[in-house]
């Protein structure tokens, strides 16, 4: 039960020297997976995509080892089974439960590999400045965009490669026509012809719709608190002579006149000094 909670402990946990070292392994294969499918777009010798695919292929029965790691650590196993970071992590491992399927259709689920980096951008996984909350949801809008982005354009590319070859040769024209929709810009130059193509398409901007405005939403709300915070603090620590009031949160003297200043309770500004010793 205790190498349950220690496995269980570091796959999480960025704290430690162990924990980062597992996690930023685990992060490192999801980009080298990601990138070679990118690079098996393009026209490379046989030898080289031979030796990508061997490692595409460790990588895979990596991430089906961590998978069965994490269930057997799950203390509540079928919750953990229909979690969202479960899902994802099944899809992206689904190759290797669905060998026997045609390889075109296998090749599909490689792309999600690169969903499972959200598990690294929670408030408590961000190291350093990014800790934040309002850090924490502009990391996440950037990074949903760029997964929509990706992931769409692997897709994409898939259904559009065998049949529209000159319009999309490689992952690039894929990317190209997918930030070019997603931004609305649509030039035109590069479009899917095929039934599943467009669906896909229809597909990415729903998903953009549906979750990128829901977080620059959160982003915003967390600006106004943030602003509303910072006002506050300053009304609250008024100068007793200048009667400033734009002050650090942990400021003890004014940084106009130089003036001890109160501890916050009594905040309403005094009576002017010289004209009481006039009278």
């Amino acid at each position: 039960m205790l190498l349950r909670q220690k496995i269980s402990f570091y796959f999480e946990d960025i704290e430690t020297l162990t924990g980062r070292i597992v996690n930023l392994i685990i992060t490192g294969l999801v980009l080298l997976s990601s990138a070679i499918f990118v690079i098996e777009t393009y026209k490379i010798p046989e030898n080289i995509r031979d030796k990508l695919n061997l490692t595409d292929s460790v990588i895979l029965l990596i991430f089906v080892f961590e998978y069965l790691l994490r269930f057997w650590c799950a203390e509540h196993k079928l919750k953990y089974l229909f979690s969202l970071y479960s899902a994802i992590d099944l899809i992206a491992i689904l190759p290797f439960f669905a060998g026997w399927l045609d390889i075109s259709f296998i090749r599909l689920f490689r792309l999600f590999r690169i969903l499972r980096l959200f598990r690294f951008i929670e408030t408590q996984k961000l190291p350093g400045n990014l800790s934040s909350e309002d850090s924490v949801i502009l990391t996440k809008i950037i990074f949903t965009i760029f997964a929509i982005i990706f992931v769409y354009s692997g897709l994409i590319y898939q259904v559009e490669h065998p049949v529209n070859t000159e319009s999309f040769n490689t992952f690039l024209d894929a990317f190209y026509f997918s930030v070019v929709t997603m931004t609305t810009v649509g030039f035109g130059d590069v479009t899917p012809i095929s039934e599943a193509g467009r669906l896909l398409t229809v597909m990415m901007i729903f998903t953009g719709i549906v979750l990128i405005p829901k977080q620059v939403g959160d982003l915003i709300k967390q600006l106004v608190k943030d602003t509303n915070q910072i006002e506050t603090i300053q009304i609250e620590t008024i100068c007793p002579t200048c009667t400033l009031s734009v002050h650090d949160a942990d400021a003890k003297f004014c940084k106009n006149c130089g003036t001890k200043l109160g501890n916050g309770l009594d905040n309403t500004p005094p009576n002017n000094t010289n004209s009481a010793i006039s009278n």
